[in-house]
Formats: C-alpha cells, structure tokens, sequence
C-alpha cells in the first residue's frame, strides 16, 4: 500500500468525526457558545417563532395541535415541517432557547457528515474517499443554506442514513429491516416532503438495479424494500395522516404549485462563479436573479472536479447509474427553462404538488460526493492520476472562463460585476491549488507529505466553501428573540389578545416589507417583527389575520386572499375579525387603533343559508354588519335563524378548547370568529353539537333559548388512528427485532 493509501486509513469515524466537529466550530464559534443566533429569511420569520410556540406548548402539557394565533387558527402538527413529533425536537424544547435551536441545526450539520461518510465508505471502502465526501456534503452551499429550517437540514441530514440503512435492509435482510424503518422514520417526522420523496425516489431506482443485477437472492430483494416502505408508513402514520388530511382539505389543489424559481438559464455558472448573475441586495446575502430558495448550491470545486473525473475515468457501474440521476435532477431543475420539466409536470401529477424546480438541486447535491468518493477511491489504483483529472480539470476551467466572459460582456439588470469577476478568479486559484494537490496525491514521493496530503485536501476544499460568497448565514444578538419584545415597546391600546381580538398587517405593508429588506439582518428582522410579519407575532403572543404557513384550510384561502385584495373593501370583515390594530399606510412597524372592531365571540346574529361565491360578495358591501347578521354554508341541518336577544357571558379562549356561557331569549347561534376546520367538534351543555362553517370560513353553533355552554374542542382523529397504527407497528418491528436475535442466537 502506498502512503496515500495508508494516510486514507488515518480517517476513521472517531477521527473523521471529530475533525468534522471541530470544522463546524470554527465556522460558527459564536452560534455555538451561544453568542449569537441564525436570523436571516426563514429562520428568523418561520422556523425559530414557531419552535418557541412548540416549546410554549410542551411546557403546558400539550401537543402542538392547532395554532390560534396566525391564520385566524391554523392546524400546526399536520402542517409536517413544525416537527411536532420529530424525537430530536426535544433540544430545543428542554434546552434554553435561543441557544437551542441553532446548535439542533448544526448537530444536524455534523449528522450530514457523519451519514454520508458511512455511505460512501460502504460504496468506496475508502476511509479518505468516504471523509471527503462527509465533508462535502456537510459544507456546499446548499446544506449551508439549510440551516435557516430545522426541518429540512434535518431531513437532508438523515439522506446518507437511509440510503445505507435501506439498502442494507434489501440486501441482508433480518434485524436490518426494522432498523431501517426506524431510521426511515425519523426522516419522515423530520418533515422536508421534497427532500422525502426525492430519498425514497432513489432507493426506489437502487433497488430495481439491485434486483435486476441478481447480487443477492431476487426473491428476498423482492419483498424487503417494500416492507420497509410499509414499516416506515406505519411508524410515521401520527404525522403522516394528519398532513394527508390537512393536505387534502387545503389550499393546494392539485395544479396549486407552478414552475416559479425554477434554477435560472445561467445558473449553471453558479456550480463555477458562485456570485455570478445576482446580487446581495437582500440582506446583505447572495441571491441569484428569479431565484430566492437557496442563496446557494456550489458544491465546492474539488467536489465538483472529482464528480466529473468519476464519469470520466473512473467508469463503476454504480458511479454511472448516479450520474445520469444527477443529470437528470439539473434538468429538473431548472425547470421551465428546458421543455422536459414542464412536459413532466403536465402529465404526472405528483410533480404539481411538488413547488420550485431548484429544489432538484437536493438530490444533485446529494449525488456529487458520491461521485467526487469514487474517484478519490480510484486514486490509489492509479500511479499517476494527474492523466485522469487533467481533462475534466481543463474543462472546468473552460467553464470558469466562459462564466466570467458572460458577466463581464452580457451582465444582467443587478449584477455586481467586479464582485463576480473576483469571486471567479478566486475559484481559478483554489483550483489551481487542488490541481497541485491533485498531483501529488498521485506520487509516492516525499512519504511525510503523503501522509498530510489528503487532510490539506480536506482543509482546502472546506476553506473554497465557506468563502465562496458573503455569509449565508448571518447572525445576530440573542435579544432579538426576547419574549413580548414588541408589546413592551410598542404598548398598542386596544392591546389584541387570544378570543378577543387580534392585529392585521395591511396589504401595503406585507408587501413592502417584502421587497424592501434592510441590508443588515438584525434590523431586518426587528422592522419585521415589530410589523408582525410572517410568524414573527408567536415570539409576542400576538393573535393576527394571516400568516407564513405552506398549507391553510381550503375554507379560509379565499377570506384570506379577500383580505390582501387592495381593491376590496374589507373595513367591515375586519371589523367581524376582530381587527383591533393595522399596520400605518406609511410605516410598516407603526399601529393604527381600529375601535370599531367586534368581539371574536357573538351570538343573536340572524342566520342566513347562502353559498360561498354570495357571502364573499357580500362581506365587501358597506353595510355588512357581523354583529347582525351570519351566513352559514347549506349543510344538513342549516336553516335561516331570526335574530334573537342573546349575550356572551363568559369565554375561556385556549389552543385546543374554547368555552364559552352564552345566553339567548330564542334558539340563536354562536358565532366564533376562528377558521372552521373539520377536527373542531362542538358540544352544547357537554353534548355533541352541530358545528357549522360560517361566513365561509368561520364557526358557528347553534344553541337553544336559555343559558347554556358551549364548549369547542380540537380532537383529530388522523392522529390518534395514526398513533395507533404507529404503535403497533412499533410491536412489529420490536416483534421482528427479538426474533431475529432468537434466530442468530
């Protein structure tokens, strides 16, 4: 063995580890030592309010179920991408926020690394090959990217994990199997959907080539991937069927998602010159132009070079096979740009649920250190592999070129010129390094250097990442996550509240904070926060008429889009809403007091049947009055009610559970302002009632003459079937766990 190959032995799973550790350290010491936090985009505006109101929720006693503070009420659990039951949610919920969350995201990181060192160690039998694609795969500008949603670092950092876990499970069989369902299902409970499907998407292709090339008994490989499949389901049934009935009863129609921020047609030259074609306007981070999901997706030149020598040289079956894939995932994703996407996605229709074609760039960047493992692993069946790296060197040195002669010569509206030109020519030289590097990995000269050879190459290649373009990741002081920050400051009067009543950012404002982001994250997020926008109100216990969800009750889209219709006149809808404060017309975080505004819980309306389209109509006229008059969608059992004299004595408003003393002189309704959705149940005098979808998208129940209660109780039934389902499966995989120990034994 030569000393590239011994020096390869050095980079075990402890050392590889630890040096991985250390590399996430040093590029976040202060996140890690809880100096500061993650803040930019979706972190700050999605990811860390809606894990404080998780935590809030745990430390209550209760499951996260529904969030009655955005949306008018939104379901929170089935949203999936909450992690509600994902196990290694408990770090941040036991842990001190904000510290918490940022270190659950960079632990992730490090598992990134970890899973896809085991993989391609299984694939290459080469600890260094296997070192640098864990490494690779943790720093590339899309994994980096991710961090700003625990969701889907957490998903993608379980990847590797199930590939090596199912494909074990296929091949070997016994105890395999129920690992890898446990394995598969803390991915799906970590919930990226995309990141999801694209997973089982591979395995699904690995195994047909598995059992079409016979390499173990095809009668085994049959039946195992799908009971795995099978076992995964089960266990992640208390998550899935509540998304699956969410999903179902939500805004996305089948055809909802289109082909916006698609990779744009000179994206390509952001796999080369990582700040080509866009600019840090936003924030002070990189975004391309028509493209704003990942400010990044360089893979890191050492990566991307040795992917390309792997398909040029280093020909493996399986090396091919991921290649094409690979290919055909940068041809998904650049989506409307090429016809093949969008032929595609007419005719299948799971592709229309499925939203941005850059979202391909997942499986891409999973591929390419697989690939880049292969060829590090060919290094040492080649004395001289300077031949086998010169030709694809050449080309992306061409590509590097053609890159800068584009942004120089044909420059799009926005680009910062002179910071491309030196982003790109600070690439030829990390290049140039690796070549050298390259060079010398391929003699057996100078033992001593041998032996540091492929950690410099390590180092190199995590130094080319983390300075390939502004800072991904901006921080921020802790103190911007302090609880009630916004009713200390602001001290709005009416102040809104849970059950009484709630804010509204205007359409103007939504909107201008949406395209004027400061370039200093800090302020950009307190300006946000302060203007509740997004999600930021759950850090102030603000109740508020929208929100920053991927899925809304079907019922409640159209009020919404009503509501952020500037044409529309809403005055009297809000005031049905309980809209107690706006947004100024001319400052995003400024409040204007409304006094006109009605309690969210009335009762001795006149009820009026009428469908949908002639409500909406309605609730835009002058003298529509929600104190007045209630129109309830034709159901069984809906009839027009007169008006009676009825009052509200008596309301406890709480996340799952309303309670309500209401008093009418004749059999009235009780109006509760909050979004219907089919898992609220009502009861009348502790017996189940009739709930009715109201005003489109409200509650209403009716109530006979007299005092009685009125209680409104979130019970969802997708999950406890769920649970049970997820519960036996459990038994089973413990069951086939015992069995197999007996069986060896």
């Amino acid at each position: 063995m030569n000393e590239t190959g011994r020096a390869s032995n050095w980079f075990t799973p402890l050392r590889f580890g630890a040096l991985l550790a250390l590399l996430i350290v040093a590029f976040f010491p202060q996140v890690l030592l809880g100096w500061q936090t993650f803040v930019v985009r979706d972190y700050g505006f999605f990811s860390y309010p809606n894990a404080a109101f998780q935590r809030d929720c745990f430390w209550h006693g209760e499951l996260p179920f529904w969030n009655p503070y955005n949306e008018c009420g939104v379901p929170f659990l089935a949203q999936w991408n909450t992690l509600a039951l994902y196990p290694p949610s408990l770090i941040y919920l036991l842990l001190p926020l904000p510290w918490s969350l940022s270190f659950f995201c960079l632990l992730h990181l490090w598992l990134a690394g970890m899973g896809m060192y085991f993989l391609a160690r299984r694939w290459t039998d080469n600890n260094f090959a296997a070192a640098f694609a864990g490494l690779a795969f943790s720093f590339n500008g899309l994994t980096l990217n991710l961090l700003m949603w625990p969701s889907h670092i957490a998903t993608f950092a379980w990847m590797p994990w199930v590939v090596l876990a199912v494909e074990s499970a296929w091949q070997f069989g016994g105890k395999k199997i129920p690992i890898a369902a446990l394995v598969g299902t803390l991915q799906m409970l970590a919930g990226g959907p995309e990141t999801i499907f694209l997973t089982w998407t591979l395995l699904a292709i690995l195994w047909i080539r598995h059992f079409l090339r016979g390499d173990t008994l095809r009668l085994p490989t049959l039946w195992r991937f799908p009971l795995v499949v099978l076992l995964v389901a089960g266990l992640s049934a208390a998550q899935l069927l509540p998304f699956l009935d969410l999903a179902s009863h939500s805004q996305r129609d089948a055809g909802y998602a289109d082909l916006h921020w698609s990779m744009p047609a000179t994206g390509w030259a952001n796999f080369l010159v990582p700040t080509a074609f866009g600019n840090t306007v936003n924030m002070g981070v990189f975004f391309q132009h028509d493209q704003t999901w990942t400010s990044s997706y360089y893979p890191g030149i050492a990566a991307l070079w040795l992917a390309l020598a792997s398909v040029w040289q280093f020909q493996k079956p399986r090396a091919r096979l991921l290649a094409i894939i690979a290919v055909v995932s940068l041809i998904f994703a650049f989506g409307e740009h090429t016809p093949v996407y969008p032929f595609l996605y007419k005719t299948v229709p799971i592709l229309s649920r499925m939203t941005y074609p850059i979202k391909y760039v997942l499986l891409l960047l999973f591929l390419l250190p697989l690939l880049a493992a292969f060829s590090l692993a060919g290094i040492q069946k080649h004395e001289r592999i300077e031949k086998c790296f010169l030709r694809p060197g050449i080309v992306l040195l061409a590509l590097i070129g053609l890159a800068l002669f584009l942004v120089g010569r044909h420059p799009l509206p926005g680009d910062d010129i002179p910071a491309a030109i030196a982003n790109g020519c600070s690439r030829i030289v990390f290049l140039l390094v690796i070549a050298a590097l390259f060079f010398l990995l391929g003699r057996n000269r100078q033992p001593a250097l041998q032996r540091w050879m492929p950690l410099l190459l390590l180092v190199i290649a995590w130094l080319d990442v983390v300075t390939h373009e502004p800072v991904q990741n901006p921080v921020a002081s802790p103190g911007i996550y302090a609880s009630d920050l916004v009713r200390k400051k602001l001290a709005l009067d009416p102040s809104p509240e849970a059950g009484i009543s709630r804010v509204m950012p205007t359409p103007a404002s939504v909107d201008r904070f949406a395209h004027t982001a400061t370039s200093i994250p800090e302020n950009n997020f307190l300006v946000g926060r302060l203007g509740c926008q997004a999600d930021c109100n759950l850090l102030d216990h603000i109740p508020k008429v929208d929100g920053f969800y991927s899925l809304v009750p079907h019922d409640w889209a159209p009020v919404r889009m009503l509501l952020y219709n500037e044409s529309a006149n809403v005055s009297q809808l809000e005031d049905f809403l309980g809209v107690c404060q706006v947004t100024a017309t001319n400052d995003i975080y400024q409040w204007q007091s409304r006094s006109n505004y009605s309690p969210l819980i009335t009762t001795g309306q006149k009820a009026i049947v009428a469908d949908d389209t002639a409500v909406l109509q309605a609730m835009t006229q002058p003298d529509f009055d929600g104190r007045k008059v209630v129109y309830l969608a034709p159901a069984p059992g809906a009839t027009n009610v007169p008006a009676a004299r009825g009052r509200i004595v008596k309301t406890d408003f709480g996340n799952h559970r309303v309670e309500i003393d209401a008093d009418a002189s004749e059999p009235s309704v009780v109006v509760v302002a909050q979004t219907y959705y089919r898992h609220w149940q009502a009861f009348v005098d502790d017996r189940p009632a009739t709930l009715f979808r109201a005003n489109v998208a409200f509650q209403a129940v009716p109530i006979p003459a007299g005092p009685h209660h009125v209680r409104l109780q979130y019970i969802d039934r997708t999950f406890r079937a769920g649970l049970a389902v997820a519960l036996v499966t459990l038994l089973v995989c413990a069951a086939m766990t015992v069995f197999c120990h007996r069986k060896k034994d």
